[in-house]
C-alpha cells in the first residue's frame, strides 16, 4: 500500500460510507470516514489525506456555507489535501459553489468504483475532474475560455517551478514556517521566494497575492 492514494471519506450516510470503502480499488486507501463538518475537519487534520472525498451537503456547516462542503475545506485550510467532490446533487448552485470553495473535482454519486478511483488518483495528481454533464457548469461560471486561459499561463511564466510552488501555498493561508517544512527548505529561502513572486507579478502584500490567485483559479 505505500504508492496508494490516502482518502478521507465524508458522508452523512454510513451505508454509503461503507460501500464506497468496498468499492474503491486496492490502490485507494481509506484512512478515516467522518459524518459531518467538525468530524470532517478533525479527520482531516489528523490523518493528512492525500484526497477526501466530500459529500456536498453535510450537518454542522453554518453561515454563507450552510451546506456543510464548503465549510469543510476552508475550515481545514492550511491542507496539503485536495478534495473531491461526490454528491447525489447536479445542480449548477452546489458545483459552483464547492469549486469555488477549492474542490478540484465534482462527480456524482452515481459513478462506478472505478470511476470514484480514477477520479481520486487524478486529483491526486493535480488533475481538475468533472462527471461530463458538469464541465460545463464550471466552464460557464468561470469563464475559462482560451484567452484566459493563456493569459494565466503567461503570468505564471515570469515564475519558476518553485516560485509557483511558494505562491500557491503562501496564497493559500501558509506561514513561512509551514511552507519552509512542506518544501523542505528554509525559512529564509521562502521569504526570498516571496518577496521574488510579489516583484514579478507586482503585487504589495500576501493579501494582494491571495487575491490574484484565488480570481485566476491557481488555489
Amino acid at each position: 500500500m505505500s504508492d496508494s492514494i490516502r482518502v478521507v471519506i465524508v458522508d452523512d450516510h454510513s451505508i454509503f460510507r461503507s460501500g464506497l470503502r468496498a468499492d474503491l480499488d486496492e490502490t485507494v486507501e481509506v484512512v478515516g470516514e467522518a459524518a459531518d463538518v467538525p468530524s470532517a475537519i478533525a479527520a482531516i487534520r489528523e490523518k493528512m489525506p492525500d484526497v477526501v472525498l466530500l459529500d456536498v451537503h453535510l450537518p454542522g456547516g453554518a453561515g454563507a456555507d450552510a451546506t456543510g462542503g464548503e465549510s469543510v475545506i476552508r475550515g481545514s485550510a492550511p491542507t496539503t489535501a485536495r478534495f473531491l467532490a461526490l454528491s447525489v446533487s447536479d445542480a449548477a448552485e452546489d458545483v459552483v459553489r464547492v469549486i469555488r470553495a477549492g474542490a478540484r473535482g465534482y462527480i456524482t454519486k452515481g459513478s462506478s468504483g472505478v470511476e470514484v478511483s480514477k477520479a481520486v488518483h487524478a486529483v491526486a495528481g493535480g488533475d481538475a475532474v468533472f462527471s461530463p454533464r458538469l464541465a460545463g457548469f464550471v466552464l460557464d461560471a468561470f469563464g475559462a475560455v482560451a484567452g484566459e486561459t493563456a493569459a494565466v499561463d503567461d503570468e505564471l511564466d515570469r515564475l519558476s517551478a518553485r516560485e509557483q510552488e511558494v505562491m500557491r501555498l503562501i496564497a493559500r493561508g501558509y506561514a513561512y514556517k509551514e511552507v519552509a517544512a512542506e518544501l523542505f527548505i528554509s525559512i529564509k529561502t521562502v521569504e526570498t521566494h516571496v518577496s521574488a513572486v510579489l516583484r514579478k507579478l507586482q503585487l504589495s502584500s500576501r493579501h494582494e497575492l491571495t487575491v490574484w490567485a484565488s480570481e485566476r483559479r491557481l488555489l
